[in-house]
């Protein structure tokens, strides 16, 4: 994790060094051990260093090849270095090369199309000084972040919002349309920002500005036709495990101790054991290094729902660790939000966003500067419940009686659940089912109709047509499994997510690594069959069957994961209660929301608050929405 910052004056002016120096010094805290800025004629680059990588120790960065007329700046780690060195003819030892040469190497010979084949999180911008253009680009995911401001005379770039409105050329005004979004929950807009003239680059996309031209393309996306054709479970399990396996080992690479996110769920606890055994097997016998959130101070009654000290003491109890526990019962929602807007330039709709901000302040406490996160490996690997509608779809009705019952004997979940949920509503036209909710009382997701929005703001910005213009490509019925979990992989709310974990994680000079998100595994676990998702009764079943002899039995079948709300009900109102007071009164919040709607979801918080779910939320983002605008004061 560094900081990248860039210019490329299109009308031809000079770009002094005061300006990348300005722009630069906004984000100075994303790499405090180095730091440099480069200027020749129309163009300049900056960057801010932050030591991870063992190569990271002697790059040197904006870093200029005068024999090509290219300049460099990036945040990056490329995972499949041997390869590039490979293909790319170098002359030189892997531990040898820096991912910034490697990146310059790959433009070199392909050109625009370099992105495609790196495999890692990087953002990047490379200046081509004879042909006077800048290329940019941006991992798959959506890792690392990039903003940018682009006019007839100016193209400026930055890791964080900050480092551009240091620039008095890029105007500052609210983007109202955001703010819509914002209130109502809606991710789908890839390039919105909270100012309207400032534009983020979407995951997997390069972007090249010249003189008169720009032009943004999509380098990378997922194929939901590819499927893996394997001859045995055994074989399916092993692919996966070796891909797994892999995707840890990259995120390992560090010249500093690595932190392993522990909740005792799956996922974590599959990472974090499969880093403890690729330590052991390369020699490294010191301790590893691990953070949980525990919950003491919570009643009993949450405490069911939320408590895994037995799954995370589990795997505490079978290797070389060194835990950190977070007390999270200690930890209000709200506490530090105008310390976490700062870092990430935008109001944040993110209920447990204050739970990582803790363990990366625990992560840098320590003295680590990787921090691997278990993010989101119920999405990358899928649930499979999908699986039982292509049952339905091929006939195989004694194989679909018997996944339903070993469902509900191994996960607990009922069956006519599971045929409603899994077989019916999957094979429906959305209307029916949608007919169906209402029908019996459900009204559907209130952050999406924006009952606290007022009726005047909804209409002025059109947010009926707006929902329904992102909504189009979903309404016909999802015919198979594959076509449902590539749905999934491509939610945007995820790229929104490791956005805001780029820069919170920032703040405290930690990386966020989160092999999950690895571009290799997300493509091989779209393309095996269903049956490898859900099998035998089991979800996520290749995950277990792949973890068998490296996870804790308890943890391997563990049928369900904790759930961190009740925390976040009780800490909001008991801890944040005199923003949540402020909130209800504010005038800034007047032009967007109906404040005699807000003041009842308060009272129905108030008198049940862990049972007003909607209500909560919509009072976390109002109230992190006002503190916003109240700090940047922006003009519409």
């Amino acid at each position: 994790m560094s900081g990248i910052i860039g210019l490329f004056r299109r009308d031809g002016a000079p770009v002094g060094s005061e300006m990348t120096a300005g722009m630069l010094g906004a984000i100075m805290h994303r790499g405090p051990d180095n730091s440099g800025v480069w200027n020749k004629g129309s163009a300049g680059l900056g960057h801010c260093m932050l030591w991870t990588t063992p190569e990271s120790l002697s790059e040197i960065l904006p870093f200029e090849d005068t024999a090509s007329g290219l300049a460099i700046t990036c945040d990056a780690r490329i995972d499949n270095r041997a390869e590039l060195i490979e293909g790319l003819g170098l002359q030189a030892r892997v531990g040898e090369v820096t991912d910034s040469a490697l990146i310059l190497a790959a433009y070199v010979k392909w050109g625009v199309e370099c992105p495609s084949h790196l495999i890692g999180d990087f953002v990047f911008a490379i200046f081509d000084n004879k042909n006077q253009q800048m290329f940019c680009a941006r991992d798959p995911m959506g890792v690392k972040c990039l903003y940018y401001y682009l006019s007839d005379r100016l193209f400026a770039f930055s890791s964080e919002i900050k480092g551009l409105t240091r620039l008095s050329e890029v105007p500052q005004h609210l983007n109202e349309v955001r703010v819509l979004d914002y209130l109502v929950n809606l991710f789908d807009d890839r390039t919105i920002t909270f100012y309207q003239h400032i534009l983020r680059l979407p995951q997997a996309t390069s972007l090249v500005v010249s003189r008169d031209q720009t032009r943004a393309s999509t380098y990378w996306s997922l194929d939901p036709h590819r499927e893996l054709k394997l001859a045995s479970d055994e074989e399916y399990s092993e692919a996966f495990k070796t891909c797994f396996v892999e995707s840890v080992r990259c995120r390992l690479r560090s010249a500093y101790p690595v932190v392993s996110a522990l909740s005792g769920g799956l996922d974590s606890s599959s990472i974090t054991c499969v880093a403890r055994q690729l330590y052991d097997s390369a020699g490294n016998h010191q301790p590893l290094d691990t953070v949980s959130l525990i919950f003491p101070g919570l009643p009993k009654e949450d405490l069911r729902y939320i408590d895994e000290r037995e799954f995370i003491d589990a795997v505490l109890t079978t290797g070389n660790y060194r835990p950190h526990f977070v007390h999270a019962d200690q930890l209000t929602p709200l506490q530090d939000v105008r310390q976490i807007q700062f870092h990430l330039d935008e109001a944040f709709f993110a209920g447990n966003l204050y739970l990582h901000w803790e363990m990366y302040r625990t992560t840098h406490c320590n003295g680590s500067r990787i921090f691997l996160d278990g993010l989101d490996g119920d999405t990358t690997i899928s649930h499979g419940f999908e699986y039982l509608a292509d049952l339905i779809l091929s006939l195989r009705w004694k194989t679909l009686l018997r996944e339903v019952q070993l469902i509900r004997q191994n996960l607990g979940i009922g069956r006519k659940r599971v045929l409603r949920d899994y077989c019916i509503k999957p094979l429906c036209p959305t209307w029916v089912y949608k007919t169906w909710d209402w029908a019996h009382g459900r009204r559907g997701d209130t952050r999406i109709t924006g009952e606290l929005v007022t009726r005047e703001f909804k209409e002025r910005l059109g947010l009926t047509e707006r929902v329904n213009s992102f909504l189009t490509s979903s309404r016909s019925c999802t015919r198979t499994a594959r076509e449902k979990h590539w749905e999934m992989l491509n939610f945007p709310l995820y790229a929104h997510a490791l956005e805001m974990a780029d820069k919170a994680s920032a703040a405290f000079q930690v990386e966020a690594r989160y092999p999950f998100f690895d571009r290799r595994l997300i493509e091989l676990c779209l393309a095996l069959p269903a049956r490898q998702k859900l099998g035998q009764g089991w979800s996520r079943w290749i995950l277990r069957r792949a973890m068998e002899g490296i996870l804790p039995k308890d943890i391997q079948w563990r049928p369900a994961k904790g759930n961190l709300s009740p925390n976040f009900y009780r800490k909001l109102i008991e801890g944040d209660r005199k923003l949540l007071d402020e909130t209800v009164e504010s005038q800034t919040l007047a032009p967007y929301l109906d404040l005699s709607a807000i003041k009842a979801a308060y009272r129905r918080y108030e008198s049940a608050p862990l049972h007003s779910h909607v209500d909560s939320s919509q009072l976390f983002a109002a109230a992190n929405l006002a503190v916003w605008l109240d700090t940047v004061r922006l003009k519409a």
